[in-house]
């Protein structure tokens, strides 16, 4: 089918975020006590909105994190982009596509404003996005798996969630478009396609060149 729009999961989808951000949250982690491997961040936290740490680590050791948690972990988390940050192969290639043939798409990501931009601008994807077309779990109050963020940025963008295609890395991210009423493709970089299909993605993609024949582009 033709959508009328394209959301784009921004970790691990456009950029490629995930192997530094999960790698300092779980030394981070442990540094403060809570022992935490880089496979345990993966597996809990990939795709959700910042408050999820802070309920993992009351859940899990009735505990709270440092009242400036947040703002240090993402202070050494930009350091390590400016150096280690690059984005997802073929991600300008297909954004750029798509703007030439008018396809109209945005980025829904459960990180926050500040994260996103950052990400955006180290890797050079930002002239990609109007202000307009960012989306962040901020702007709803809540992280996927809930379907708010999607509806959110379909409402604002005047498109029916049953013609938006969704592009996502991460469990909780194709539960999200699932819940929306969206179709999702699973882009299987760094989690299980297995996993991806289970949670119920209406495909999966290699390499992000696929998504244009997916909108009728390729």
């Amino acid at each position: 089918m033709s959508y009328d729009l394209v959301i784009f999961d921004n970790d691990g989808v456009l950029v490629d975020s995930e192997p530094v951000s999960n790698r300092l949250l779980a030394e981070y982690l442990t540094e403060l006590g809570f022992p935490t491997t880089i496979e345990d961040s993966y597996r809990d936290f990939m795709g959700t909105a910042a408050h999820r740490v802070h309920d993992v680590i009351g859940e899990r050791y009735g505990a709270t994190l440092p009242a400036d948690f947040d703002e240090l972990f993402h202070a050494r988390v930009f350091d390590a982009f400016a150096a280690e940050l690059t984005a997802v192969r073929g991600a300008e290639q297909l954004l750029g596509e798509l703007r030439r043939s008018s396809v109209p798409y945005c980025l829904a990501s459960s990180a926050h404003h500040a994260w996103i931009r950052t990400a955006l601008d180290l890797t050079g994807l930002r002239g990609y996005f109007a202000e307009e077309r960012i989306f962040s779990a901020q702007d709803v109050g809540v992280g996927k798996p809930a379907p708010d963020l999607f509806l959110h940025a379909a409402r604002t963008l005047g498109a029916d969630p049953a013609r938006c295609l969704v592009v996502e890395d991460s469990v909780n991210g194709v539960l999200a478009a699932r819940a929306a009423g969206m179709d999702v493709y699973g882009h299987a970089a760094l989690t299980d396609p297995v996993k991806l299909t289970a949670a119920g993605a209406t495909g999966l993609v290699g390499e992000l060149s696929e998504v244009a024949a997916l909108v009728g582009r390729g």
